[in-house]
C-alpha cells in the first residue's frame, strides 16, 4: 500500500467539498421540508436549487451557503482518505483487472463498498453534525470557531425559512460536547447504519463506474486530454450514484436530524426500515426523491472534482518520487 495515497484522497475531497457544500446545504433543507406531510399539503420554502440559494442568501447572507463546511471537510477527508486509497491501491496492484488487463465492474464495486463503508462509519460523527449545522438558524456562529459541524448546521435557518428540527448547535465543538454529555460516545454513531448503507451503495457505484467509464472512453479514443477524461468519467459515475442513492440520502438526512429522547432513541424514526416505510406512506415515492436535482448537481461535480484533484495529486506524488531518485 502506498502510504501517501491516504492523505491525497482526503485532500482531493476537501478541495471538492468547498465548491459543492452550498448545493449540499440546499439539498438538506429540501429533504427536510414537509417532513412526513403529504405532497402538496405544505409550503415549499425551497422550490428548487436556484430558489433555495436565493432564499438563503436573502435571509441569512451569502456565507450561510457554507454552513457546516468544516465538519463536512473533516468527514470528506476521513471518508476519501480511506476510500480512494483502497481504490488506488487495488487498481495499482491489479485487483480490479482480469487476466486481459480490463477492469472488472463487480471488483470495482466491491473495493468501493469496502472503502466507502469503512470511511463513512469512522467519519459518521462529522457527517451527523454537518447535516444538523446546515439547518441551523444563525450562520454567524459558524465562523466563530473554525471547527464547525456539518449535518445539523446545514438544516438550521431563520424562522421564516426554517425546516426540520433545529438542534441549535453553535459550532462543531459545541455540537460534539452536547452529544457526548447527553448520549455518550455511542451518540456519535446514532444513525450510522443508515449512512453506511448509503455509502456502500454510493461508493460501490462511484468507484465501480469511474475506472470503467474512464477505460471505455480511452479505448474508444473519444477523449484524450487527461483532465477532460477524468471530468467526463466523473460525470458518468456521479450520475449513476445520484440515481441509485437519492432515496438513501433522504433517509440519512432524516435520521441524523431527527430529535431524540433522553435515551438517544429517535422520536420520529426507529431505524432505517421504519424511516423508509413512513416516508413512503406519508409522502409517497415523491418523498423518497426529494432534493434529487441538488443531489445530482452535487454528486456529479463532487465526484468529478474529487477524481480530477486526486489524479493531479497522484501525478505530483509520482513526479516528486521520480525527482528524489535522481537526486
Amino acid at each position: 500500500m502506498v502510504k501517501s495515497d491516504v492523505p491525497l484522497g482526503g485532500m482531493a475531497a476537501v478541495g471538492a467539498v468547498v465548491f459543492t457544500n452550498p448545493i449540499d446545504v440546499v439539498k438538506t433543507r429540501i429533504q427536510l421540508q414537509g417532513e412526513l406531510a403529504a405532497h402538496g399539503t405544505y409550503v415549499k420554502r425551497y422550490r428548487h436549487l436556484p430558489h433555495g440559494m436565493i432564499q438563503i442568501i436573502r435571509n441569512e447572507g451569502f456565507l450561510a451557503l457554507e454552513k457546516g463546511l468544516a465538519p463536512a471537510a473533516f468527514y470528506q477527508f476521513i471518508l476519501n482518505s480511506i476510500r480512494l486509497s483502497v481504490y488506488s491501491n487495488a487498481l495499482e496492484n491489479g485487483y480490479l483487472q482480469n487476466k486481459d488487463g480490463n477492469i472488472v465492474f463487480y471488483r470495482g464495486m466491491f473495493f468501493g463498498a469496502l472503502g466507502g463503508g469503512t470511511g463513512t462509519f469512522l467519519g459518521s460523527p462529522f457527517y451527523m453534525v454537518s447535516e444538523r449545522c446546515q439547518v441551523h438558524d444563525k450562520y454567524s456562529h459558524i465562523y466563530v470557531n473554525p471547527l464547525q459541524l456539518k449535518a445539523q448546521q446545514q438544516a438550521q435557518a431563520v424562522d421564516s425559512i426554517a425546516v426540520g428540527f433545529q438542534h441549535k448547535h453553535t459550532s462543531m465543538i459545541d455540537a460534539m460536547q452536547q452529544i457526548y454529555k447527553t448520549h455518550g460516545v455511542k451518540g456519535f454513531w446514532r444513525g450510522a447504519t443508515t449512512s453506511v448503507t448509503q455509502a456502500l451503495i454510493g461508493s460501490s457505484l462511484q468507484i465501480g463506474t469511474f475506472p470503467k467509464a474512464k477505460a471505455f472512453l480511452q479505448s474508444k479514443g473519444w477523449i484524450k486530454h487527461p483532465v477532460l477524461l477524468s471530468f467526463c468519467s466523473g460525470l458518468i459515475s456521479g450520475s449513476m450514484v445520484s440515481l441509485a442513492n437519492a432515496p438513501f440520502d433522504v433517509v440519512t438526512t432524516r435520521m441524523y436530524n431527527q430529535p431524540v429522547d433522553a435515551n438517544g432513541r429517535g422520536l420520529l424514526y426507529r431505524g432505517l426500515v421504519d424511516c423508509f416505510i413512513k416516508i413512503l406512506r406519508k409522502e409517497g415515492l415523491f418523498g423518497m426523491y426529494k432534493g434529487f436535482w441538488p443531489v445530482y448537481f452535487r454528486s456529479a461535480p463532487h465526484t468529478t472534482l474529487t477524481f480530477i484533484l486526486f489524479d493531479k495529486l497522484l501525478q505530483l506524488r509520482n513526479r516528486f518520487a521520480a525527482f528524489k531518485k535522481t537526486v
